[in-house]
Parts: structure tokens; C-alpha cells; sequence
């Protein structure tokens, strides 16, 4: 797996990407979609599937179904290379908190399927809807703490000269 900031560290870099996927996977996240995110962050700029294909080892078939899953996510972009039918792949800006949190609008749709069970047990009255409306309030609180998260890691993120800070 080629290293382009580190020539000669190949291994190294392949351990890196293996061993993360690896992580994720054991939380549920695809293991193909970790190697594919792992080997682009590991790049120094964009790659196109069949170059993350050679880094992996794999076809660029195998990778087509992992970058769907990234860039749904927003946990890559994919843009066109210039005269060409073919894509690069990268990383976004901020796809730790953007990426994960904010674009998958998870606890909206929890939220929003809650309320409707609430109700549907004839409220909060009831045991039942009593116990899906504690639910739907544990994801609204969530949902504001993420809210208040991502204001203070754009804040954080700025300090570390990573990025602006975020406007007021």
C-alpha cells in the first residue's frame, strides 16, 4: 500500500488502516467502508477507486459498494476527474462530527417515529407510552447536547488552526 508522505513506511500505513477498520467493524461499521475511509484519510490527496483498489489489494468493484456507503454518510466526497469517467474520492472537511452526526439525521428520525408510537399508545398517559415518550425525550436531549457538541468542536477545531471558527 503505497505511502505518499512516508515512502518506505508501507506496512506501517497498512497496519494503520487495517487495524482501524478493524475498530469500527466491531462496532457494526462495514469493514470494507473502514478500510476505504482509513486508506483515503491515509493519502495526501484525492484517489479514485481503482487506486484505492491497489492500495487495498482489492477490485475496484469491491470498492464501489464501500464508497457508496462513505459518501451517503458524508463521510467522503466524490468528484470527477477532469476529461475523464472516472472519480476521486476524499476526505471532507470535517467529517468527524459533520459526517456522523449532523448528515445522518439519526436522532430526527428517532424522534419523529417516537412521537408517532407515543401517540399511537394513547400518550403518556398509558405505560407503554409512557416509556416511548421518555425515549423520544432522551433523543431530543441528544439531539440539543450534539447541537451544543458541534459548536464547541468547531470552536476547538479553529483553536487547533484547523479550521475557522465558526460564525456568530
Amino acid at each position: 500500500m503505497p505511502d505518499d508522505r512516508h515512502p518506505g513506511r508501507h506496512e506501517e500505513v497498512h497496519l494503520f488502516v487495517e487495524r482501524m477498520a478493524m475498530a469500527w467493524a466491531d462496532v457494526g461499521f462495514p469493514r470494507m467502508a473502514g478500510r476505504v475511509l482509513f486508506t483515503v484519510m491515509s493519502a495526501d490527496g484525492p484517489l479514485t477507486a481503482a487506486q484505492i483498489g491497489e492500495r487495498l489489494g482489492v477490485s475496484a468493484a469491491a470498492v464501489s459498494g464501500a464508497v457508496r456507503h462513505l459518501t451517503q454518510f458524508g463521510m467522503l466526497v466524490r468528484e470527477p476527474v477532469p476529461r475523464s469517467r472516472r472519480d476521486h474520492y476524499r476526505m471532507p472537511d470535517d467529517p468527524w462530527y459533520e459526517g456522523t452526526v449532523t448528515k445522518t439525521g439519526l436522532y430526527k428520525n428517532f424522534i419523529d417515529i417516537a412521537d408517532a408510537g407515543a401517540d399511537a399508545l394513547g400518550g403518556t398517559a398509558t405505560p407503554g407510552g409512557a416509556r416511548v415518550g421518555e425515549m423520544r425525550d432522551f433523543f431530543v436531549f441528544v439531539q440539543e447536547e450534539l447541537d451544543s457538541l458541534g459548536e464547541r468542536w468547531r470552536a476547538r477545531r479553529a483553536a487547533n488552526g484547523h479550521a475557522e471558527p465558526p460564525a456568530a
